[in-house]
């Protein structure tokens, strides 16, 4: 899938550390979509599923190094950048629909660069991962497409028709309750969440209207 046609016009330090930009994504209906931008202690800069701006704002950043993925679907400007700033491209085993070929493949328990680690969280697809991380004294969480959020209220999950295994989808979100310390929640597609991120994931399984059925045993 191309990238949108339109651009962002600006760039928002979510938390020290943690950019942020979005843009009206015509691929998709005119829905939202987001991107990140870490900066790394040593002060390089990753592109997380990243969207199109203006590559001066990114560069006044720091020095981009490397660019990651969260699913194939989330390509958008990662190319494009890659050629603009030399930085490789990171993406997930098996992760399907790429355009070019990645620089690097990661799997789960593997170490990102600016110390991201991958934790594999399929249902919208099978090779879709929560991208985790400390960044004192906060834990942050891009949870790619398992959830989406507007400006208010609690985050809901994509209509079933649009994901592989809804049910898994589901089951994603309670393992990144059971095993990640989430404060800090940032979407793929909404607002992010700056704190107390995990009480926003337990509230979306709880409001959860369209939970489909477990199969019988």
């Amino acid at each position: 899938m191309s990238e949108p046609k339109g651009k962002a016009k600006r760039l928002v330090e979510l938390v020290p550390g943690i950019h942020h930009w979005t843009v009206t994504d015509n691929r998709i209906g005119g829905t939202r979509s987001d991107a990140y931008a870490v900066v790394d202690v040593d002060g390089s800069v990753i592109l997380i599923d990243p969207l199109p701006i203006d590559e001066a704002k990114l560069r006044e950043l720091g020095d981009v190094t490397a660019i990651i993925l969260t699913a194939g679907n989330h390509q958008r400007s990662a190319w494009r950048f890659r050629k603009a700033f030399g930085a490789p491209v990171w993406a997930p085993e098996n992760a399907y629909g790429l355009e070019d070929k990645p620089d690097f493949i990661y799997v789960a328990g593997d170490t990102l660069p600016g110390g991201l680690l991958p934790f594999h969280t399929p249902g919208p697809a099978v090779a879709m991962f929560t991208l985790w991380m400390q960044k004192h004294p906060r834990g942050v969480a891009f949870i790619s497409d398992l959830l989406t959020h507007d400006s208010q209220g609690t985050p809901e999950f994509v209509p079933s028709e649009y994901q592989d295994e809804p049910l898994r989808t589901r089951q994603s979100v309670q393992r990144i309750l059971d095993h990640l310390t989430v404060d800090v929640l940032c979407f793929a597609h909404g607002e992010p969440i700056l704190k107390d991120g995990a009480s926003a994931l337990r509230r979306a399984l709880q409001e959860d209207m369209d939970a489909p059925a477990a199969p019988s045993p």
